[in-house]
């Protein structure tokens, strides 16, 4: 049993470390490893050890839980900045781990909440309190933490609970509740896994078989079925070198590439509908390279398909990362193809990078380091919203990279006619490590919330089609050159999150604060 004095102490230290290690073990529930089991274990092993903590003790500790789980978690963020920003290593593993210890704030902040609105000694006095406080409380804080940190300065919702069950039983739930109704889920189990250690039985009892007959359940009830209709697609891997990608002399031989490897599989063993370029597979702004886009789309209208691609465009108020269409927009056979500089069948990426596609205070920041001058890191912002892809007729509700992380803005593009889901991406600023795989996991549980099959198209990997229920169908081989050529089943019929998105859950955490608060003000009067 832990006293509020030992924060200060040698055995104080020993929790900090040993919470450390606990948060550092969640790395193990996430892509490539999708041990789902270690997450709630781990959340259960931190409430049980800092269950007698003061407010302040719990911020502490659950920081050091949160700093273990993000650095170990996202480490892989530094590799972008020691390799392709010229930064030193030492250098960008301090960033790394600076970013690490700003994300550890929302847990600690969770941490604190969980003490401060239920004391230690009233969690030492009555049984239904330590109930309330394991079930209720600590449950909705741990969402409505995770939510902020996918929210606040952009938001960054790597990493969020309900992720690490994108491979595990619970995964079907997110078609109803999300992928952070599974966080809530996840926090339950471990509230009822650290009051099982206390010996309190009652928990158990009723959590784990209600979360089991959920879990059977979920697949009878989810509304989405085959509709009969499915489209022949090819996603193309260029595997161009990231040091390559962006020098002018490489232009050309990068977009040849990505047509010969096109060109291979136009033929009519494989009649395909849709290509998928990934993104920024044209490095330069339309304009500069509309020739190359016109013979293209010729190409693609004599094949009868169509290519969707990432490339640069060029408005009046500044560039663009974005996706057009070359080739059929309508109809799988039409006189000539619909390409037009600056069209109207095109997507603007919305949901930026921060530092790899624009600077925050860049005045102060651009002259420190080259890190802040990464190529292509000015672009402007689309809208939220927008009109879904057209190819042959098939609405794409499309999503660049980094976007695919945030729930809400897919939902918010993904319509009633929406066919198909894609997402483009170019992971190889992050290499051979997990960042791209866990990447891949997020995007799966997209496919699940949205019940639609999805298309994920990338420079190097991971390249792959999932289906509405997350799995992956298939995938090429990181860090190769290739084409993955499938036919896709489309579904019809829309999940319950799709019609709902967070706010039931967001709601329910909200009442179950507002409770809280309403408890501790009661208990001081």
């Amino acid at each position: 049993m832990l006293n509020p004095s030992l924060l200060k102490s040698r055995s104080g230290l020993i929790a900090l470390v040993t919470a450390f290690f606990a948060g550092a073990s969640t790395a193990g529930a996430f892509a490539p490893y999708s041990w789902w089991v270690i997450y709630p274990l781990a959340l259960a092993f931190g409430l049980y050890q800092s269950r007698y903590l003061s407010p302040k003790q719990s911020l502490q500790y659950w920081l050091s839980f949160g700093f273990g789980s993000f650095v170990v978690g996202i480490s892989w963020v530094h590799v972008s900045m020691a390799t392709y920003g010229g930064m030193p290593l030492i250098a960008s593993m301090a960033l790394m781990a600076l970013l690490a210890l700003y994300l550890a704030l929302y847990p600690a902040l969770c941490g604190y909440l969980l003490a401060k609105l239920m004391p230690n000694q009233q969690a030492s006095i009555s049984s239904t309190s330590n109930y309330w406080r394991f079930l209720g409380l600590f449950p909705a804080l741990w969402v409505l933490t995770e939510w902020l940190r996918g929210w606040i300065l952009t938001g960054f919702p790597w990493l969020w609970a309900g992720y690490s069950q994108t491979n595990g039983p619970l995964s079907e739930l997110a078609s109803y509740i999300g992928a952070l109704g599974i966080s809530f889920v996840i926090a339950l189990c471990a509230g009822a896994l650290a009051l099982l250690v206390q010996k309190k039985w009652l928990a158990s009892v009723v959590i784990f078989p209600v979360v089991t007959i959920a879990v059977i359940l979920a697949p009878h009830y989810n509304p989405i079925h085959p509709n009969g209709k499915s489209i022949n697609v090819a996603l193309v891997q260029g595997n161009i070198a990231q040091s390559m990608k962006w020098e002018p002399e490489h232009l050309w031989p990068t977009m040849l590439k990505y047509m010969d490897l096109t060109r291979d599989h136009y033929n009519h063993q494989h009649d395909i509908d849709l290509v998928i370029w990934p993104e920024a597979a044209i490095p330069a702004p339309e304009m500069m390279v509309d020739d190359f886009l016109f013979t293209a789309n010729d190409s693609a209208n004599l094949n009868q398909t169509a290519i969707i691609t990432g490339i640069i465009s060029k408005k009046d108020s500044g560039y663009y990362n974005a996706l057009i269409v070359l080739g059929n927009q309508h109809k799988k056979q039409q006189a000539q193809g619909d390409y037009q500089v600056n069209g109207d069948n095109e997507y603007l990426k919305h949901h930026l990078l921060p530092i790899g596609e624009f600077v925050p205070l860049e005045a102060l920041l651009r002259p420190i380091a080259p890190f802040f001058n990464l190529p292509m890191s000015s672009f402007q912002r689309g809208q939220y919203q927008q009109p879904n892809l057209n190819a042959l007729g098939f609405k794409v509700a499309p999503a660049i990279c980094y976007e695919i992380v945030f729930p809400e803005q897919v939902r918010a593009n993904t319509y009633a006619d929406t066919d198909v889901l894609l997402t483009v991406s170019n992971d190889a600023w992050f290499g051979t490590s997990n960042g791209p795989l866990q990447h891949m996991e997020i995007a799966q549980m997209r496919a699940i919330e949205m019940g639609k099959p999805l298309l994920r198209g990338t420079n190097n990997g991971v390249t792959a089609v999932v289906d509405p229920y997350g799995k992956i169908t298939q995938q090429l081989p990181q860090f190769e050159s290739g084409v993955l050529v499938q036919k896709v089943a489309l579904y019809r019929g829309d999940t319950w999150f799709k019609h709902f998105g967070e706010s039931p859950i967001l709601l329910l955490c909200s009442l179950l604060l507002l409770l809280g608060v309403t408890i501790k003000a009661k208990a001081k009067v």
